[in-house]
Parts: C-alpha cells; structure tokens; sequence
C-alpha cells in the first residue's frame, strides 16, 4: 500500500506547488514576463530530454521522473497561456445577445492556439515515447490535456460556481464566456466518466508493479484532483482558496473589486437582460448577459 500511497502525495504535492508557482509567476509585474517565459522554456527542453531519456526506463524513480517533466511542460503551457503569449485571434469580451454556435465559436477562439500548442505538445511526447516501456509522461500530459478539456467545457456550458480571483486582468475578457447555472448532463457525464478512469487507474496500479505501478499511481492522483477541480464547480467553496498564497494581497483586493459578490461569477444568475462589466486594468469592457441554461 505505500507503494501507492507516496505516488499519491507526490503527485499532489507537486500539482499545488507548481499551479501555485505559476500564479506566482504571472502576478509579477509584466516586465518581468519575457524572462519568466524564457527560462520556463529553457526548462521545458530539459524537461522534454528527461521525458525521452527515462522513456526506456523502468523504475519507479523513473516514473516519477518523468511525470515531473510532464508537469515541467504543462506548467509552460499555461504560463504562455496566462501570460497571454499563446492565447487565440479573440481577445474580446463575448458581445450581448451571442449565444449557442456564434457563442461557441467566439469562446474557441479565444484560447485556440493554446489548445493546439497543447495537443502538438502532446503529440510530440506520444512519439518520443512511443513503443517505450515508460508512459507516465505520455499518460501525464494527455489526462492534464483531457480533465482540462472538460472542466473548460463544463465552465462554458454553465455550472453554479465559479471563481475569477486569480485571473490575469488581461484575460478578465475571458469571464464573459463562463456561464452561471446549474450544471448540465454534460458535467454528470464529466464526472462519471473521471470516476470510472480513476478506478480503472486505481485498478492497475494496484495490479502492478515497479515503475508502472507508480506511473499508474501518478496517473490516479491526477485523475483524482481533477475530480476534486470538477467538484469544486458545483459547491460553494473555492479550491482558489488554497493558492491564495501565491497571490500577492493587493492583486486578491483588486480582484475581489473588479468581481464584486453579486455580479453573476460566483453563482448567483443575472437577470435576462442585464449586462455584467468587467474592468481590465484602466478600462471597462462589456461581457455578455448571462444566459438561461435552455437558450443554449
């Protein structure tokens, strides 16, 4: 059972530490961004050499090695993304009175180059290690890639709560796609399809042994969180709360400013007709009106 327990708190630990450091990263001042981006670059080469050179490997050690690259490179992936280096062609407000495929299409575009540069990431990876007897990496990168799909996916088509305290004020425009509203057959279908890989993860690792084991064992973890990140749409408390700390006090005011209680984010419905604004930086852009779940 240890064998399973210390992937578990490996895995979690370093999940919290890293989305932590990268929100840390991306509330330094901006000038600050281009170096951050190039040493996070940096690191996703060394990174993706580690994945390569372990891929043959078959120790736990080299699983867990392996799944710390995988992070290394998805933590770069959403740096570039929150920094707004790798974003899409929209980078505007949702205009009112958009919705189902005009609104669908306006919110893909906002974030389209990230999900490709994601998916050929991936790709990449899938090749590197391809026939090779360790998959963590591979399995890491496409369970991130795949939870996050649906917890975006789940956002866009509505859920009853929503936090936007830790989001960029560059990429504030990005909340007048999220929907408020009580959670759709898509996010049952999200959850059930999580807890059902959770098992079958659970499943082999506990059936394995040795480096796969604690690939396995890593991958649980993650589908695990992802679960708890799902959950976390659907009750009040936040799981932004637990990286608080890595938000300087004065961002947390400006935002909780910027997002007042009764605005619509955190789970209350606007009336049909009302426009929610929302300020980014020095200017105020119009969001769209937050739409009843069956107009969609």
């Amino acid at each position: 059972m240890t064998e399973f327990a210390l992937p578990l708190l490996f895995a979690t630990v370093l999940w919290f530490v890293a989305t932590g450091f990268v929100l840390w990263l991306d509330k330094l001042p901006s000038h600050t961004w281009p170096v951050s981006i190039t040493l996070a670059t940096i690191a996703s080469g060394f990174a993706m050499g580690g994945i390569i050179t372990t891929a043959e490997e078959t120790s736990p050690w080299a699983a867990y090695v392996a799944f710390a690259c995988a992070l290394v490179l998805w933590g770069w992936h959403e740096l570039s993304f929150l920094m707004g280096f790798v974003t899409g062609p929209n980078r505007k407000s949702c205009p009112p009175g958009a919705h189902g495929w005009r609104r669908f299409r306006l919110a893909a575009a906002t974030l389209i180059y990230h999900e490709v540069a994601m998916f050929a990431c991936l790709a990449v990876i899938a090749a590197a290690t391809w026939g090779k007897a360790n998959q963590t990496a591979t399995l890491t990168f496409l369970l991130l890639f795949v939870m996050r799909l649906s917890a975006k996916f789940n956002i866009f088509a509505g859920v009853p709560h929503l936090s936007t305290e830790m989001m960029p004020d560059h990429m504030r425009y990005l909340a007048s796609y999220f929907r408020v509203g009580q959670p759709r057959w898509f996010f049952i279908l999200s959850v059930s399809g999580i807890a059902v890989v959770a098992a079958w993860l659970a499943d082999l690792a506990l059936s394995s042994r040795g480096g796969v084991a604690t690939g396995y064992a890593l991958a649980f973890a993650l589908v695990a969180l992802a679960f708890l990140e799902h959950g976390f749409l659907v009750v009040p408390w936040q799981d932004t709360a637990i990286f608080r700390w890595a938000v300087p006090d004065h961002e947390r005011r400006k935002a909780a400013a910027l997002v007042p209680e009764d605005a619509g984010i955190t789970g209350q419905m606007l009336p049909q007709n009302e426009t929610n604004r929302l300020a980014m930086g020095k200017s105020t852009v119009q969001c769209t009106q937050w739409e009843k779940l069956n107009e969609f």
